[in-house]
Formats: C-alpha cells, sequence, structure tokens
C-alpha cells in the first residue's frame, strides 16, 4: 500500500474526531456469508479507527496500545495487506500465545477474514482497515512489534508504476520505527524484479541485518491461493528478511 497525496496530506489533517462509517461501502459488496461473518464477529475483531480526510486514513492523535487492543501482554506480529486472511489466520491458530494484527484496504478481504477467524475459533487477532503509512509513522507505539510480514505487495508491475512499491529506501524507517532491537521484517514475492529490489533495499536499510540472500520459504506461511496461481503461472516465490539492530 504506497504512500498517496491524500496520505500526505493526512499528516497535517484536522484535530482527532471520531466519524460514523460504513465499511462496506469501501471496497465492494459483502456477500451474504461475508455480511453474515461481519455483522457477527466484526466488533470483536475490526478496529474502530478514527477517519482523516480519506477513507483509509487514521485522524490524527489516534493511537493504539496494543496491550490494550488483545486485554494482554504478549509478543506482536503486524502483517500488512492481509488480504483474505490465509497467513493470518493461520498463523493465530499455530501461535495462540502471539497476538497478530493485520492491515488490509479491501474490506471483502477483511470480511473473508472473519469468516476464517469464526471458523477457526481464534481470538489472537485484530485486524484495521488502514493504510500501512500512517499506522506505522504514528499509529502505533515505537519498538511495540516482534515481528512485521509484508507477503506478496503489489509489485506494480510496469516499469512507469515502479514508484508505487512500497517497499522502498523510504520505508525502511517506518519499519525500523516499530520493530523491537532484534524484531524481524520478513516479506516475500513472487515477481522477480520486485525481489530484487527488495534485497537491495534490505542490504542498505540502515539500523537492519540481513543475510544478502533469499531465505529458504518461511515455514509458518502456508501456501495461499495467490500464492499457488503465481507458481502455476512460472513465477519463482522469493523470501527475504531482516533484523532489527539495537540502537
Amino acid at each position: 500500500m504506497p504512500e498517496t497525496a491524500e496520505d500526505r496530506t493526512d499528516r497535517d489533517e484536522e484535530p482527532f474526531r471520531r466519524e460514523i462509517v460504513s465499511f462496506t461501502r469501501r471496497g465492494g459488496r459483502l456477500s451474504d456469508r461475508q455480511q453474515d461473518a461481519w455483522d457477527d464477529v466484526a466488533e470483536r475483531f475490526v478496529v474502530d479507527v478514527p477517519r482523516g480526510r480519506t477513507s483509509t486514513s487514521a485522524a490524527e492523535g489516534f493511537t493504539l496500545d496494543p496491550a490494550e487492543l488483545f486485554g494482554r501482554s504478549a509478543p506482536l506480529v503486524l502483517e500488512i495487506g492481509s488480504g483474505r486472511g490465509e497467513s493470518l489466520v493461520h498463523a493465530a491458530k499455530e501461535n495462540p500465545g502471539t497476538d497478530f494484527l493485520g492491515l488490509e484496504v479491501y474490506v471483502p478481504g477483511v470480511a473473508q477474514t472473519l469468516i476464517g477467524l469464526r471458523h477457526a475459533g481464534v481470538e489472537n487477532v485484530r485486524l484495521a482497515v488502514v493504510d500501512a503509512v500512517p499506522t506505522l509513522t504514528r499509529v502505533l507505539p515505537e519498538e511495540s512489534l516482534d515481528e512485521l510480514r509484508v507477503w506478496f505487495p503489489d509489485p506494480w508491475h510496469k516499469t512507469r508504476h515502479h514508484k508505487r512499491r512500497m517497499v522502498t529506501d523510504d520505508f525502511v524507517p517506518l519499519v525500523r520505527r516499530v520493530l523491537k532491537p532484534g524484531g524481524t521484517w520478513r516479506l516475500a514475492t513472487d515477481w522477480q524484479d520486485y525481489a530484487d529490489q527488495m534485497l537491495e533495499v534490505l542490504g542498505r536499510a540502515e539500523g537492519f541485518t540481513t543475510s544478502g540472500d533469499w531465505d529458504e520459504r518461511f515455514a509458518g506461511r502456508p501456501v495461499t491461493r495467490f500464492e499457488a496461481k503465481g507458481t502455476a503461472k512460472g513465477r519463482t516465490i522469493r523470501d527475504l528478511s531482516a533484523t532489527r539492530m539495537s540502537a
């Protein structure tokens, strides 16, 4: 989720205020099954984010306290672009002692995640319909994450759109702000030129150490339908990671 002009404007937006928002009006229509899950469990799992000037922004002054959000103090993992929630729900079920926060701006994807959460019976997940930039810049506390995951971000594969990619040098300080020393930044992509860009970014990322090469596939990530489609098209899945160094 790259920063847009609207997102940059949000930094100077009006003072904190709460708005009544209709999530179902952003990102498409929900199926009956998705709407049922939303009506049933969204209040428990979806964070009520007060909006700024855009539908995926967060009002100035809004912050999250992870311990308050989850009702406990536990390791915290953030997944940016959690999609339909396949990886998120799997990770939460396999790691009940860890809390997971998913960011996803496509509302039907969030609703589909709620279906998965309800079916799996897990409670250690929260979801937020909000862009990554304000979340990492000011919504989350500094050094609050044990791990940050970015699985298959939009590759913006046309050359003229590469500037819209999320994983760039400018994104590194935002990640560094929220990761604890020793925390891990994990990435995966099925677009080789984006993988090459990620490898370069991590290799020169100030405050991080990395192997400088591709990782073995991360065992904690299930093979999602999205990943399977990429493999079926002959694309190579690349995993990368970097570790936040102590100050």
